[in-house]
């Protein structure tokens, strides 16, 4: 089922995106908010990123993902934000970005209105926080002057200025709307700065381009069309994980020749000793590592911190001294143990490995687990013959059935 959104008339959108495009490119920013023969670009330094493309037609398409906000791609159930979407879309762009998991949203624009794949108001898709700059007249006006006392690196002493800022501003935008932006309307704005270098003449390339100067047009995508198979997620990243974890508790551990006694052991189960809650020697570590990341779980005596002690000091101690035991007990054929127990006393201790298998004293929430990339890793380090019956569940296209 498709919706409707409430956003400015694809027109406007497109003259305030080139407004700012021309703006920034005039300073030497014009990667941020750009412009081609494709459309309209949007990137930031943080990995976020929004396209915007005309067609004949009255017709457009918005599409983007918000790397921390776009908890589209992370929905559970999964969400096909393509369902029921026009043939004319992108499809060549949209498909594999979706397949991914790097589409957070897609808005098109039809017979005078904007519409996107239903889904709750609640789960944010990160268009709002992408593209604020442009959702209205205000907005554009204020990232403008922001573009001025940002990157442009000039303060604003006063009201006055400030408002001779926003006044250029407006001018600027209503030549953009008429198609009349030149290098009079450039100056009015950037001519207050004295750093970095204007190019006034690389921002008229892209007014030129965006179709906002005299005699150049707006550039327009050609419709394009709907593939006759795609691959949808069937599975959430969540179902995912836990359709891994749950094979991991149903796993049997393969039988391996017990590592050797090592000095690193011997390390770990003298630090434990030390760290015994009641002083009796007695302590219990439940923890899990790959090449790239460890938890641990408290156990029956967990590992107390020491008076005065800096804090997570003992937390960092304890993952060097378990990495360092998976390294030197790691097997090219037998690959490196994922779970691990300990359990020590004043005299004695005892040691269970886990390399195949979910144990049943980790504790499992159905949220937090061992990442599937990470357990790809271990598996890839071992021999065929060791690695347990769900590394196939591994493979990203478990996730995904043909539509």
């Amino acid at each position: 089922m498709l919706t409707d959104v409430d956003l400015p008339a694809p027109g406007l959108l497109w003259t305030r995106w080139a407004t700012l495009s021309v703006t920034l490119t005039g300073i030497g920013h014009g990667d941020v908010w750009s412009i081609d023969d494709r459309g309209a670009h949007h990137h930031d330094r943080g990995g976020h990123w929004a396209r915007f493309a005309l067609l004949d037609g009255r017709r457009a398409v918005l599409y983007g993902h918000h790397a921390e906000q776009s908890a589209t791609t992370q929905a559970d159930p999964p969400l096909d934000l393509l369902t029921g979407a026009p043939d004319w879309l992108p499809w060549a762009d949209l498909a594999p970005l979706a397949e991914a998991g790097r589409l957070g949203f897609v808005i098109w624009h039809e017979n005078g209105r904007w519409s996107r794949v239903r889904y709750h108001d609640a789960v944010e898709d990160g268009m709002a926080i992408l593209l604020t700059p442009l959702l209205s007249a205000e907005n554009t006006r204020t990232a403008v002057t922001g573009v001025i006392t940002g990157p442009g690196r000039h303060e604003l002493s006063g009201p006055v200025q400030r408002e001779e800022v926003r006044a250029a501003s407006e001018r600027l935008l209503h030549a953009a709307v008429r198609g009349e932006v030149g290098a009079a309307h450039l100056k009015d704005l950037l001519d207050r700065l004295t750093e970095p270098v204007l190019d006034i003449a690389a921002a008229l390339a892209v007014a030129g381009r965006a179709g906002i100067a005299p005699g150049t047009r707006v550039p327009r995508i050609e419709p394009g069309r709907r593939p006759p198979m795609r691959r949808i997620r069937r599975l959430s990243q969540g179902e995912h994980d836990r359709l891994v974890w749950a094979a991991m508790h149903d796993a049997a551990e393969l039988r391996r020749p017990a590592p050797p006694t090592t000095a690193e052991l011997d390390a770990l189960i003298g630090w434990l000793q030390e760290r015994a809650p009641h002083g009796d020697g007695r302590c219990t570590l439940l923890a899990y590592a790959d090449a790239t990341s460890f938890s641990s779980q408290p156990g029956e005596h967990p590992p107390a911190d020491r008076p005065g002690e800096e804090r997570f000091a003992g937390f960092r101690r304890l993952t060097e001294l378990v990495r360092a035991l998976r390294r030197a007990e790691s097997d090219p054929r037998y690959g490196r143990w994922l779970f691990l127990r300990v359990e020590t006393s004043a005299t004695g201790v005892r040691v269970e490995r886990r390399y195949d298998s979910w144990p049943p004293w980790w504790h499992d929430d159905g949220v937090s687990g061992p990442w599937r990339t990470n357990l790809q890793e271990e598996m890839d380090g071992r021999g065929p013959a060791w690695r347990p019956s769900w590394v196939s569940l591994l493979d990203p296209k478990i996730a995904f059935r043909p539509l």
